[in-house]
């Protein structure tokens, strides 16, 4: 099963899940893309928004607001829904709405293939620039000779004292694990790392699990500002003209 964690409040970009892309709420933009690749459903914190993805036709749980994580309110649906310790879940961010089918439908493979067999949890990264990489939104990742993560990070890395001749690696906010995994993830206590980066996969990594990273090729654009959602419409644009 997908499942999207629908949060409605955001720091840096005020309730963009709801902002439009192609005549629907981005986070139902994302949902439908997602529902051709396996069953999905919507995690929300707010009822209206709840409303929303119903009147869309997509399975919906409602859940607390108190979750500082994705991943934490996924945990919750998984429990809401009873579902089996051996389910594997796919976390959709809802700011996904250009996210290519066929990508979703390899990482599908690429998890079911890996996950408990010799991973915690398994994830994507795509090859970025120099300059790309100096951007803290875009998150950075850096792996093993085995394709594990090593670590995530806003900051450029690795830092270039001498030349530095492999591509560096975005991250992609797509993750998987079984529902068990899930569980003793939300466990383990918010890491400091996690604190700093601000970013929740740390805090598997510092409790010593795998992340098992797979390399896509996408031109999808996670929309975490405004100019990101500029930047989105006129992709989509050109999408409809095409």
């Amino acid at each position: 099963m997908i499942i999207i964690p629908a949060r409605l409040k955001s720091t840096r970009f005020k309730e963009k899940i709801l902002c439009d892309i192609g005549g629907v709420p981005m986070f139902i933009a994302t949902a439908k893309r997602a529902s051709l690749v396996d069953e999905v459903c919507i995690a929300v914190d707010d009822e209206v928004v709840g409303e929303i993805a119903k009147k869309h036709g997509f399975k919906v749980v409602l859940t607390s607001q108190k979750h500082e994580s994705g991943t934490d309110r996924i945990n919750e649906a998984c429990q809401i829904l009873c579902l089996k310790d051996e389910s594997i879940i796919i976390n959709v961010q809802a700011d996904e709405p250009f996210i290519e089918i066929e990508n979703l439908k390899y990482f599908k493979e690429f998890s079911e293939a890996c996950l408990d067999k010799e991973a915690f949890m398994a994830s994507c990264f795509k090859k970025i620039s120099q300059e790309q990489a100096k951007d803290p939104n875009l998150v950075k990742v850096l792996c093993d000779k085995f394709g594990f993560a090593l670590y995530f990070s806003r900051a450029k890395i690795p830092f270039e004292r001498e030349s530095y001749e492999e591509d560096f690696k975005g991250h992609l906010g797509i993750y998987a694990y079984s529902v068990k995994a899930l569980r003793e993830f939300c466990t383990f206590e918010s890491s400091n790392l996690e604190k700093a980066e601000k970013l929740e996969q740390l805090r598997a990594l510092e409790n010593g699990k795998k992340i098992k990273m797979l390399e896509i090729s996408t031109q999808s654009i996670g929309i975490d500002t405004k100019e990101d959602y500029e930047k989105a419409l006129k992709i989509y644009g050109k999408q409809n003209d095409n």
